[in-house]
């Protein structure tokens, strides 16, 4: 597979497998942290997550069209990741979820300015035929990361409190340092590593910010993703609902291991599948999946099934993640990628508040109404996740 596979597809995920043992150690523990140690309700843990993504999200079709102007995908990717690199200590100080807002805001921004001229340099130095294996193994060194990163979490979380049911603050700092060596290490490694790819452009004249001229095919699977997203809140929720249905912290990390290594052993082969078999059958299979996960979240009666529940999540993500960013570089020229991917980060961070809103407006309620209850955000996203694939064999064909 050596040989298959381009020098750049290998030095991005090494960075995202050293980035995402530091973000995922932390992020996943957030939610926890906001409502155990800092004390504010459920949705207020959706108006952070919202907003943090929803800024990320304009920043990151700012930038991806930017490295289609300056033809320069590799200098946006190093500082979008240095800059969540920097911030994410300062998470040791948190005492409000202010605090915590401020630093979750500021790390978004980085992977705002990262994500698409990233995706895009992917793109760019895989041919077409390889593309979903590529993004594939990129997907799986992510989730690779978070499932080292989680193990990491849990044997800190196992030393300092054991089987304690609520996270402490103790416990929550002693993670935060840890995060910061494979933070800083991710960087080193594509500031060192990666190589710019030259466009296929042939002349300057072309060189300027545009969004038109991109395929229908595109701007209606843009569409359809936003209607799934909206659908599609933040997984806090899912880890306070594994909360909510008896799992204590330690089970928790338990239970994101479980999703992360199937997440990691099938997303490789998926991205070969939609090589093989067409991203479009791949995304859908996935979409679907997503929706009876998601009612089995709803109906779920103890924290055991919850915990069976989201390791079957993992397959969702392997099948729709790397397949979805290796089909917007199907649609897409070369010289448009960049902003293809701007669009595509941008409409799903952009639902990514709204999402966030409903769900913890429908779980907990919002002035005096006492909302539906923990069933209800995921009752939600299974009905949007139905309609979303009607709407993508209708109109993406």
């Amino acid at each position: 597979m050596r040989k298959r596979i381009p020098h750049n597809v290998w030095i991005l995920s090494i960075t995202s497998f050293l980035t995402d043992i530091s973000s995922e150690m932390l992020f996943n523990l957030l939610p926890l942290f906001l409502v155990n140690v800092l004390g504010v309700r459920i949705a207020v843990v959706g108006l952070i997550e919202g907003l943090a993504e929803t800024i990320a999200s304009l920043i990151k079709l700012g930038s991806g069209a930017l490295s289609d102007y300056l033809e320069n995908r590799k200098t946006l990717t190093v500082i979008g990741y240095g800059l969540s690199a920097l911030v994410k200590p300062l998470l040791f100080f948190a005492n409000s979820w202010g605090w915590v807002l401020a630093v979750r805001f500021t790390d978004r921004v980085g992977k705002g300015i990262r994500s698409s001229p990233r995706d895009a340099l992917l793109a760019d130095s895989t041919p077409e035929d390889r593309r979903g294996l590529a993004f594939g193994l990129h997907r799986a060194a992510d989730t690779a990361g978070a499932f080292t990163g989680l193990v990491i979490a849990a044997l800190v979380v196992w030393a300092s409190q054991a089987s304690a049911a609520e996270l402490s603050r103790n416990t929550f700092q002693k993670v935060t340092l840890v995060s910061i060596i494979p933070a800083f290490l991710g960087v080193i490694v594509l500031a060192l590593g990666a190589r710019e790819v030259v466009t296929s452009r042939t002349s300057r004249e072309g060189r300027r910010l545009k969004f038109s001229g991109l395929d229908h095919k595109f701007w209606a699977f843009l569409v359809v993703v936003v209607i799934f997203t909206l659908g599609n809140s933040a997984d806090a929720f899912i880890i306070l609902r594994a909360q909510e249905r008896g799992l204590n912290v330690l089970q928790v990390l338990g239970m994101l291991l479980t999703f992360n290594a199937v997440y990691t052993i099938i997303a490789s082969p998926a991205g070969v599948l939609s090589d093989r078999i067409g991203r479009r059958a791949v995304l859908i299979a996935g979409w679907l999946v997503y929706g009876l996960i998601y009612l089995g979240f709803a109906a779920a009666n103890t924290g055991a099934q919850i915990w069976l529940f989201y390791g079957v999540y993992g397959l969702y993500y392997a099948l729709t993640e790397g397949a979805s960013r290796a089909f917007v570089a199907d649609l897409v020229p070369q010289e448009q990628r960049g902003t293809a991917y701007g669009l595509f980060h941008a409409g799903v961070g952009l639902a990514a508040l709204p999402a966030s809103l409903i769900a913890g407006i429908l779980w907990q309620g919002l002035g005096g109404w006492s909302g539906l209850g923990p069933a209800a955000p995921f009752f939600f996203g299974a009905v949007l996740a139905l309609i979303s694939v009607v709407l993508f064999v209708v109109w993406v064909r």
